[in-house]
């Protein structure tokens, strides 16, 4: 509940302050922290501004700031004490609650429930996991909240957010070792064939306070950026800026940091409660790479993790450090807002349009208004429709024509390529201060030389069409058995029905049409569940993302996107699945005659 849903002369306890920048910190300022008792003393005649009691003084806030200020109330202390985890919160129980004697509660009572509540639900935490598609986002998702979502190797796997609940004790750490580690080797647990240096997440052995905390994760599709161009882009950036959740994790892979480091430069634009998942860190030690992430995590502002979610090495530590930004007690040198340089001309402009989003008050307590000034430069046209219901809307448009056209007047560019260019160039400068690659070689990985093999020009194809005509051999060669024995026994269970049951129509209805009917159905179950094996094979391995890259061409001829090929393979199975899968496919017309062409697969 937030503090604008009480009525006069109700009482709540504050349990966490949401909000931006400017408006969360004043609301803290005024008197709005954790664990204070405020009362509603009463609202204007029309609704806004209310006027509240805290610490002993009184205030007014409108409306729509009091809903940044979530709370317990009285009657909620009654409603969800029911639903509490195992977390001592020291309240009674329903039934103890309910007695004669608990009717007439003092109010230092009630209080002292409101605050006990309050404490437990301030321990919730809820985490959106963002990251680049195959970062490895969705397999910590798992290893977290021990879920068991699909994982696969092809670009877009997730299509909707999915959502588990976990609890865990967790070490709270003082802020100066919240991230910190020793250098030397990753590997904790046994000594690396490659090196006798001390475990690099080896953290300092101190003494901490361990508390126990609920999870609320959310696994986010995989994006690129926080652009207007996909659905995923959209859906995450709504979410971000709607759901307001305590820390972001940026899931990023570790063996490819240039390419994810972008999306982290626009987080790193809106202003928001972030940790960043080093994930993948073992091929990066693999390859010889040397990271000083301590270093790159100064030069960020986010505390930066190395985690390897397929064996779960480092998944504590991130939880740590996800607590630890949550109560603020992260070491500030690793956790603190930065902005990033996009060089003096660009610099200029954005100063020059975040100073005309800031002239709307509403505006600037929900967004960071640098965030907007960077994606109205850009031309994002989700950011150009907000711009239109401003007051000042004129001032803004004019300004970014002004502005637009000094950028390509001295940078030779658009402002959409100088900004991108600028991340580019933050994040190559950061890298080369902190990132050591191994010196390569002609030596090729086993991934790199299946890949030349299973995406050649020639080879490629007729690769495709063996492994597609074996998985489908296979599949009713393999069928045929189990549909036989299937066969039988729903004809077994006919001839059974039509001797014990007299002759007439409820005879034929049940033998010929319910028996009959769901046996006709039933009978090709066998091939679907082995042919949805070989594909989950194929897709996990990786193989189906190769098979969309050499199918492109073939596609485009067609009218489609190679993106396309996925779900028409799924279409050979069951079209629902299929369907549901051109979620992925970015084109809306591409999407609707792929969704038109799956049921001619099957």
């Amino acid at each position: 509940m937030n503090l604008s849903d009480l009525q006069s002369g109700q009482r709540g306890v504050i349990v966490k302050v949401a909000g931006h920048g400017g408006i969360r910190k004043r609301l803290i300022e005024m008197g709005f922290v954790r664990g204070k008792t405020v009362r509603v003393v009463r609202g204007a005649p029309l609704r806004d501004p209310v006027e509240y009691e805290i610490m002993g003084y009184r205030l007014s806030l409108r409306r729509s700031e009091a809903r940044l200020v979530e709370i317990i109330s009285e009657e909620e202390v009654k409603k969800e004490r029911e639903m509490l985890s195992p977390l001592d919160t020291g309240l009674p129980s329903p039934a103890e609650n309910d007695s004669p004697e608990n009717d007439e509660e003092t109010s230092p009572e009630l209080e002292g429930k409101m605050r006990k509540l309050a404490a437990d639900r301030r321990r919730t935490i809820t985490i959106a996991l963002v990251g680049n598609p195959n970062c490895g986002k969705t397999s910590i998702f798992n290893r977290l909240s021990g879920g068991h979502e699909h994982v696969g190797n092809y670009s877009g796997v997730t299509v909707e957010a999915k959502e588990g609940t976990f609890e865990r004790e967790v070490r709270v750490r003082p802020a100066e070792s919240t991230v910190r580690a020793k250098s030397g080797c990753f590997d904790s647990t046994h000594s690396c064939s490659h090196c006798t240096s001390p475990c690099l997440l080896s953290a300092v052995k101190e003494k901490a306070e361990t508390r126990r905390y609920r999870f609320r994760i959310i696994d986010l599709p995989g994006t690129y950026s926080l652009s207007a161009y996909s659905p995923e882009e959209l859906y995450v950036r709504k979410y971000l800026i709607e759901e307001l959740p305590d820390v972001i994790v940026n899931v990023l892979d570790a063996s490819n940091l240039e390419r994810n480091l972008y999306l982290t430069t626009q987080l790193i634009d809106m202003n928001l409660p972030m940790v960043v998942s080093l994930n993948i860190y073992d091929e990066l030690l693999s390859r010889g790479d040397k990271l000083d992430h301590r270093q790159l995590s100064r030069l960020l502002g986010v505390p930066l993790v190395p985690t390897i979610s397929r064996t779960g090495e480092g998944i504590d530590d991130l939880l740590e450090a996800i607590v630890a930004v949550y109560e603020h007690t992260a070491d500030e040198s690793l956790a603190r807002h930065i902005h990033i340089n996009h060089s003096g001309c660009l610099e200029q402009s954005i100063d020059r349009i975040k100073h005309l989003f800031q002239e709307n008050k509403a505006l600037r307590d929900k967004f960071s208004t640098r965030f907007l000034a960077i994606k109205f430069l850009e031309g994002d046209p989700d950011v150009q429709n907000v711009v239109e219901s401003l007051p000042n809307h004129d001032a803004l448009v004019a300004a970014r024509f002004d502005e637009t056209r000094r950028i390509k007047e001295e940078l030779r560019d658009t402002p959409e390529n100088a900004l991108c260019d600028a991340k580019y160039g933050f994040i190559n400068g950061a890298l080369l201060e902190t990132y050591r690659p191994h010196e390569k070689t002609e030596h090729h990985s086993a991934t790199e030389r299946i890949d030349r093999i299973v995406t050649h020009r020639f080879l490629g194809y007729p690769l495709f069409f063996l492994l597609l005509a074996l998985v489908f051999s296979a599949t009713f060669w393999l069928g045929a058995y189990p549909m036989e024995w299937i066969d039988q026994a729903v004809g077994v269970m006919a001839d059974f029905v039509s001797y014990v049951m007299p002759a007439g129509m409820w005879r034929d209805l049940v033998s010929d049409g319910i028996i009959g009917g769901v046996g006709s159905v039933i009978v090709f179950l066998p091939n679907i569940l082995i042919l949805y094996t070989f594909i989950s094979i194929l897709e996990d391995s990786g193989y189906m993302a190769r098979a969309a890259f050499i199918m492109d061409s073939l596609m485009h001829r067609i009218g489609l996107h190679g993106k396309s090929f996925i779900p028409m393979v799924m279409g050979f199975g069951c079209n629902v699945p299929a369907v549901m899968a051109t979620r992925t496919i970015e084109s809306p017309k591409s999407r609707l005659v792929t969704m038109l062409i799956i049921p001619f697969m099957s």
